[in-house]
Order: C-alpha cells, then sequence, then structure tokens
C-alpha cells in the first residue's frame, strides 16, 4: 500500500480543469490513516518543535489536525470559512487555484504570543495557508511550522511559502510535507514503512 494509491483524484471538481485530490478514501483506510498521524506525530512530538497550539484549516485540516492535537497533548484551533464561527471573528479573503474566499478565525482563539503549527491536508497555490499565517498573526501568533499530506509542486505553493516576504512570524525553511521528510519518492517510503508499520503500532493487523 502506498499513500498516494489511497488518494482519488477528482478530474473537473469543483470546476473544469481542476484535479482534486481527495484525502476521503486515505482516511477511510485505518492503516493508511494511522501511518499519516504516527508520521506527523513522529516529527513534533521532540522538545526542539516548541509550539502550545495546532491550528487547522478547513475542513480537511480539522480532521489531521484534531488527530495531532490528541497524539501531541496540544490545543487545538480551527480556521472556518465565512460564517461558520458563531462569536467576533478576523477574517481574511485570499486567492486559490479556482477562485477567491475567505477563511475567519475567534478573535480569543489566538492569544499574543502563542506559538502555532499550521496544518492542511494539501499544499496547492499556498494561498490558503498564508491567509491563515496573516490571521494568526493578526492576533499576536507565531507560525513555528506548516505541514501538510500533499504538496503539488508544479502549482508552486511550497516556493512561495518560502519566498514570500509576508512576515517575520512564517519561517521560510520550515515547510513540511511527508515526502519531503525522508528525502526519497513517497511511495518508496511508504512502502518502507509499511513494512516496519509492526515497530511503530504492533497491535494493527496488516
Amino acid at each position: 500500500m502506498t499513500i498516494k494509491s489511497k488518494i482519488r483524484t477528482v478530474p473537473n471538481y469543483p470546476k473544469k480543469g481542476i484535479m482534486f485530490r481527495d484525502i476521503t478514501t486515505l482516511i477511510k483506510d485505518p492503516v493508511g490513516f494511522r501511518l499519516v498521524i504516527d508520521t506527523i506525530t513522529q516529527r513534533y512530538i521532540h522538545e526542539n518543535y516548541n509550539f502550545n497550539v495546532i491550528v487547522g484549516i478547513e475542513s480537511r485540516g480539522f480532521i489531521i489536525g484534531g488527530a495531532l492535537a490528541y497524539t501531541l497533548g496540544k490545543g487545538f484551533v480551527p480556521i472556518r470559512k465565512k460564517g461558520k464561527l458563531p462569536a467576533e471573528v478576523v477574517s481574511q479573503e485570499y486567492q486559490l487555484e479556482y477562485g477567491t474566499d475567505r477563511i475567519e478565525v475567534h478573535k480569543d482563539a489566538i492569544k499574543k504570543g502563542d506559538r502555532v503549527l499550521l496544518i492542511d491536508d494539501l499544499l496547492a497555490t499556498g494561498g490558503t495557508a498564508l491567509a491563515a499565517a496573516a490571521l494568526i498573526e493578526k492576533l499576536g501568533g507565531t507560525i513555528v511550522e506548516m505541514a501538510f499530506i500533499v504538496d503539488l509542486p508544479d502549482v508552486g505553493g511550497k516556493k512561495k511559502l518560502k519566498e514570500k516576504s509576508f512576515a517575520p512570524g512564517v519561517n521560510r525553511d520550515e515547510v513540511y510535507d511527508v515526502e519531503e521528510s525522508i528525502g526519497v519518492p513517497l511511495d518508496e517510503f511508504i512502502a518502507i514503512s509499511i513494512e516496519g508499520l509492526q515497530e511503530v503500532a504492533p497491535e494493527i493487523e496488516l
């Protein structure tokens, strides 16, 4: 099994010409989902990553971010689309590969001095991640790192996050995806990891 084999590609969604990467088929698979969470957890469980809250971007970032908040013992804050949060919010408009949108966060969700790990499922243009970072910094938080399951390098989001002179809280050298962390192609890494998964989670029967 590979993670790529569990991520479904849906053509022409949400509009013609877009190849949508659907992770619902990945998170449905118990071994694949656990492998993703365990892999990212192992990166951040060490003390050299000093953060106190995990922020997830709607909606698939909630699934990954919520699971990581549990495994890492951190609080979780959702960034939502416009009009979804009940209390006072701050908002940010952003560009994405198929139009524009607006995201919001509760005004009291991030405090000055909070150190944030920002989570989403996929990095495409980088517009959503940059907008989320803007919201966090408006409230006085600092982005320690951003992490994604899937990077679409041809779209240029990762380069934008590294090169964009956005704000001091965005560490240009700290954009993490599963494939880069091991230094081998993603399919090869997952194949290797599945063979050794009994050492990480021995109760899982492959």
